[in-house]
């Protein structure tokens, strides 16, 4: 019990230092989100297409899993553009407009 109130006041000690560090670290998350998404999805929709079409020429089984890989790697490419497209948004709803400033264009914030 001891060594669990002993972590709980270390982890509050860290918690504390890394606060004002919040916003640079929300717009290193912002920015790797909108590079990295993008590619992702359009790598899942190109993979998407491959699997389906590899699978029309496959048997009923495999072809039935083709169709639920083509689906999923769709879907997950449709909620990665959302992401990408929301991202900006609700960061803004989260910081505080004296922490950061933001630019018009709906991109990521700039540390303060």
């Amino acid at each position: 019990m001891k060594l669990l109130l002993i972590a709980l006041g270390l982890m509050g000690i860290v918690f504390a230092n890394t606060l004002g560090k919040v916003p640079t670290a929300i717009y290193q998350l912002c920015n790797a989100i909108m590079t990295l998404l993008p590619i992702v999805s359009m790598l899942m929709i190109v993979f998407a297409a491959v699997v389906y079409a590899g699978g029309q020429m496959m048997g009923a089984e495999t072809r039935a899993r083709a169709n639920v890989w083509a689906t999923a790697a769709l879907v997950g490419a449709i909620i990665g553009i959302l992401i990408v497209a929301i991202t900006p948004n609700v960061l803004k709803a989260m910081l505080p407009e004296s922490a950061t400033t933001w630019s018009n264009s709906g991109s990521c914030p700039n540390p303060g």
